[in-house]
């Protein structure tokens, strides 16, 4: 199988790369990506001289970019996205553009260029909150609460009306929040560890009672194997461990692998409009593509601390630059900048 990856340098999409390389011997992967601040070929150093695998870099809004590079491949798996809530917070307009506007030209090219399987990789978070008790299966409505979730749920219905209207090959999974090796550091989990080490302050936003079902990648990625080689077309697929933990909980269990102590822990204003709950029915998945979650959270958290203790170089290079000015904004002047948003003065101007 020839497969064409979009946003392959970044963190879910290069953990699939390698996956796939290791286990499927005959399947050929072209990653294309824009290489924005979250996408490192770094990450894919291991695999860059797989003879099975080439990289080209492209905008996926690029039709006549993207169609050279998929010219050649059977099936896509499209990872590329703005991916971080708070920055959606913060500049919506890149989120709209590259979700949206760069999904609906994947599809075109695509669909011109009869691809046989197209797999879109979204979210739990277009379900929106979820009330304490209740897990939401694939049929349950979309309410997404920020820029990012709301423009995922936007290429979700943009995939599902060109299954519809077109006949077209696609497939969605939703998966809930992800973490493992070479997750970018503004993201919860990583930024939790990060800190940890440096001795620095863990930012909780609000109560920090929050629920999130964590997911390692590696699980992850298996799912969206098992759904582009044997799931449905025109399905979704809940990808999850069914297991949702309070995120004040989660870095608890985080300064406790790291050996530090809860003084680290400090409130801050929290985000707005921040789901409290996130919970995933996953039976269709585990019924029908006879998916499990194998690593649980404690394992797959040792595990991720002991990767970002042992790649410190890793973190030091992808923190460098524009990082530091996104720290700065998002933590250390949050109480300033929050208010910000509510008076207008985001980056983003609209003409």
């Amino acid at each position: 199988m020839r497969i064409f990856v979009s946003g392959g340098a970044g963190f879910i999409g290069s953990n699939f790369i390698r996956y796939v390389l290791e286990r499927r011997p005959n399947y050929v992967i072209t990653n294309y990506d824009k290489l924005t601040y979250a996408g490192n070929l770094i990450n894919l150093h291991t695999v860059a001289a797989n003879p099975r695998y080439r990289f080209i870099k492209g905008d996926i809004g690029d039709f006549k970019a993207a169609e050279t590079a998929m010219c050649e491949c059977e099936t896509v798996v499209h990872f590329a996205a703005e991916s971080h809530v708070d920055r959606s917070i913060y500049e919506p307009a890149p989120v709209i553009q590259t979700n949206v506007t760069g999904t609906f030209a994947l599809l075109e090219v695509a669909r011109k260029l009869g691809i046989s399987r197209f797999v879109h990789v979204s979210t739990d978070e277009v379900y929106g909150d979820i009330p304490l008790g209740t897990f939401v299966d694939e049929n349950a409505p979309l309410k997404p609460s920020s820029p990012y979730s709301a423009s995922k749920a936007a290429s979700d219905l943009l995939v599902r009306s060109y299954v519809r209207t077109y006949d077209f090959p696609a497939l969605i999974t939703r998966s809930s929040n992800n973490y493992g090796p070479y997750q970018f550091p503004e993201k919860f989990l990583p930024l939790m560890i990060t800190n940890a080490f440096q001795d620095k302050a863990l930012p909780i936003y609000g109560d920090g009672k929050q629920q999130r079902d964590w997911l390692h990648v590696e699980d992850n990625c298996r799912g969206i194997l098992a759904v582009l080689e044997r799931g449905k077309i025109g399905e979704i697929y809940n990808i999850g461990s069914q297991d949702p933990v309070e995120n004040l909980s989660v870095v608890r269990t985080v300064l406790r692998l790291t050996g530090k102590t809860e003084t680290l822990l400090s409130h801050v204003k929290d985000r707005p409009g921040h789901d409290r709950r996130y919970a995933l029915n996953c039976e269709k998945i585990r019924t029908q593509l006879d998916w499990e979650p194998d690593i649980s959270l404690e394992d797959g958290l040792r595990q991720t601390i002991k990767w970002y203790k042992e790649n410190a170089a890793w973190v030091a290079n992808v923190c460098a630059g524009e990082y530091i000015s996104y720290y700065e904004k998002y933590h250390e002047k949050r109480e300033t900048s929050l208010p910000a948003i509510a008076d207008g003065a985001t980056s983003a101007s609209v003409n």
